[in-house]
């Protein structure tokens, strides 16, 4: 009886999923295969003719190629947004769960305020312009840096309560100092917890619409969610290049969930064993 209630839950489950996420999926590659006519009766039916290439081709070449402009400051946001909060987090979280004292009072208050206060936005624009990084691709890296913190934080620092301290005893014992201890003991035992938040915080930026929005206006500048805005506007009338667009906004984070859902499941795991 029991395994036949967990087999219905899960095929409920898939056919929730298959609802929600697979056909939207499905929805929007068939139209960004069809020809301007047949795209814009939005019907949920196979193209007639397969343009989907073709569309691709048109959706690059829009605006003088300002697509591949926003993959480029998209990526460059991505991976240098990511790559510090995995090295700042996990510092933080080193010393936070290693020393007790005011120390990891502060840091507690800290990270709890990052989860819990509202981002201030026009604060925020105010700092920035008096400190010459409004508008500017470091001035956003900064912002999805300090927004992300206190997750990435709290994540490591779950998992770096599962590492026995007898690891950093040994290393102080032959001679090693607290920041050779870190970066040749623990930083490479944090391998799995550090694959999810690579893959979180990447699908997170790479998906964030309302920090370039406001903190990095302007057509040069734009990433790939504020150009697909762009082109909503632009392709109106031509849904099979809008389609087109959204499927290239949607395919990489989509593809790097699919491969490494395993690794973000396995290091919320780990995370969760104590701490």
């Amino acid at each position: 009886m029991k395994n036949l209630r967990g087999v219905t839950v899960g095929g409920l489950s898939i056919v929730v999923t298959a609802v929600f996420f697979l056909i939207p999926f499905l929805f929007v590659f068939l139209i960004a295969s069809k020809d301007r006519v047949e795209a814009n009766l939005l019907e949920f039916s196979l193209p007639k003719n397969f343009m989907l290439l073709d569309n691709l081709a048109q959706a690059f070449a829009a605006r003088d190629y300002l697509m591949v402009v926003a993959f480029i400051n998209s990526v460059i946001l991505t991976v240098v947004s990511v790559g510090a909060l995995v090295f700042l987090a996990s510092m933080v979280a080193y010393v936070w769960q290693r020393r007790s004292g005011r120390l990891a009072g502060l840091i507690n208050g800290l990270v709890l305020a990052g989860l819990i206060v509202p981002p201030a936005i026009v604060p925020t624009i105010w700092v920035l312009q008096n400190v010459g990084l409004f508008k500017t691709m470091p001035g956003l890296i900064l912002i999805e840096i300090a927004y992300g913190l206190p997750f990435c934080i709290l994540l490591f620092r779950a998992f770096i309560a599962s590492v026995p301290r007898e690891l950093d005893e040994a290393a102080l014992v032959d001679g090693a100092n607290p920041v050779q201890i870190f970066f040749r003991v623990i930083f490479p035992v944090l391998r799995s917890v550090m694959m999810t938040v690579i893959i979180l915080e990447s699908v997170f930026i790479w998906n964030d619409f309302q920090n370039p929005l406001y903190f990095l206006p302007g057509t040069q500048n734009a990433t790939i969610q504020v150009t697909l805005l762009n082109f909503q506007s632009q392709f109106s009338t031509s849904y099979n290049l809008l389609f087109a667009t959204i499927l290239l906004v949607t395919v990489p984070p989509l593809v790097m969930f699919v491969f490494f859902n395993r690794k973000i499941v396995e290091g919320m795991a780990a995370g969760s064993v104590k701490g």
